[in-house]
């Protein structure tokens, strides 16, 4: 059995984990006011008048507001110059008070009243005539409906999409955001170790989904943003099965799992066998082992993301599996950027050519699959900086020791 994987009760596995979500500031006001003013430099670049946000991680983003999205309109127009202007429903209006921490106009709408004008009309209001030629840019989380209603008020105005002034920004991550981040993945990891270690033949992966959940709130996160929970073949499948495993020797068990701390999410994988590994999960741990470092060597500034996943690949057919993204071998991209939303841009994948830069994040998961068999995913992140990739935790140590519990090893 590998150490650290089985052996505890819940309660003492529970009882092994203390609250970590003490002496991380939150992300201050000033910082929210600069990533405004950062948004309305790009926008004058770019020719854009005015954005509007919708609810989602863009408006917790530039705002701090965290709000539901619903078939109302409501959102934060940040406009090329000036304050922000949230529109709001009236009757939410005392609720969305409680949630400002950058301030700015309020202007609400009754319900028989169409929001979607008076939204335009702001647009001209606020704006000084030079900019009526500007692009208008909606948030790319605005449903299409949504946008819709806007765009067709105004058929000859230039509508984009804000994506282009958003995403940019988002991909560089403060400081403050790092030190977030790397708290979030540091509690998740803590969580993987407790669940390895109450593991037994016969468990249910409903079992341990349950008690990640609560494990995460022990760290004090407000639960699992997400668990995947696979044995045996089902390793295989990276997204999962439906329905409830049992646990048996011998068996690969891969949890993937993350929380949200402080509006950002972590997003953790460990794989390791139940009981004595064949000489074949040996191996294939062992090369998923050698991927994860290849493509973190492989991230170097002013690469591009693309030649990160291309390296994996490389390395893949010097190692005899299949071209591309072809089975056996690696299905999905080599990882993925990380902050507010578990998967946001850019992507370590085949075609983006966007080039590495400090404060960039990205998950290191090169998961190789071998279907009606199993699968191995180890999955870390790392961020740049200016002499390299720097990771939030530890990789997996050894298919015998995947927590690094060992002194001896």
């Amino acid at each position: 059995m590998s150490i650290g994987v089985g052996g505890k009760t819940v309660k003492e596995a529970l009882a092994s984990l203390t609250d970590m979500s003490q002496g991380i500031e939150d992300i201050t006001v000033s910082e929210y006011q600069q990533r405004i003013l950062k948004a309305q430099g790009a926008m004058k670049e770019q020719c854009v008048a005015a954005m509007f946000i919708s609810p989602s991680s863009n408006l917790t983003y530039f705002t701090g507001i965290q709000w539901r999205a619903t078939e109302r309109l409501l959102g934060a127009i940040i406009p090329v110059e000036g304050p922000v202007i949230y529109v709001v429903p009236n009757f939410e209006l005392s609720s969305f008070k409680q949630c400002i921490i950058v301030e700015g106009e309020l202007v609400t709408w009754q319900e028989h009243e169409n929001p979607y004008e008076l939204a335009i009309k702001l647009f001209f209001l606020k704006l000084k005539p030079e900019y009526y030629n500007w692009e208008l840019a909606l948030c790319g989380a605005m449903p299409h409906g949504m946008a819709k209603k806007l765009t067709d008020l105004e058929p000859n105005f230039k509508f984009s999409c804000a994506d282009k002034i958003t995403e940019p920004l988002r991909q560089i991550k403060s400081q403050q955001e790092l030190l977030i981040l790397k708290r979030a993945m540091e509690m998740t990891l803590a969580v993987q170790q407790a669940a390895a270690s109450i593991l037994y033949q016969g468990i249910s992966s409903k079992d341990v989904v349950e008690f990640i959940d609560l494990a995460h709130k022990k760290v004090g996160a407000t639960g699992s943003y997400f668990c995947l929970v696979l044995f045996a073949e089902a390793s295989a499948i990276p997204h999962g099965i439906k329905g409830w495993q049992t646990l048996k020797s011998g068996d690969m068990v891969l949890i993937d799992t993350g929380c949200k701390f402080k509006g950002y999410t972590s997003d953790i994988t460990r794989s390791y066998v139940f009981g004595i590994p064949t000489k074949r999960q040996k191996q294939v741990w062992n090369i998923e082992k050698e991927l994860q470092e290849v493509a973190f060597n492989a991230a170097r500034l002013h690469h591009t993301c693309a030649s990160v996943d291309q390296q994996v690949r490389n390395r893949l057919l010097e190692l005899g599996y299949g071209e591309e993204y072809s089975l056996p071998g690696v299905p999905h991209r080599t990882g993925h950027g990380i902050g507010l939303d578990i998967h946001e841009g850019p992507y370590l994948v085949g075609g983006d050519d966007t080039k590495l830069s400090v404060g960039m994040c990205f998950s290191n998961e090169p998961t190789i699959c071998i279907p009606k068999q199993f699968g191995v995913r180890l999955e870390d992140h790392f961020y740049m900086t200016k002499t390299g990739p720097v990771w939030f935790t530890e990789p997996s140590k050894s298919l015998a020791d995947p927590f690094g519990l060992s002194s001896n090893e």
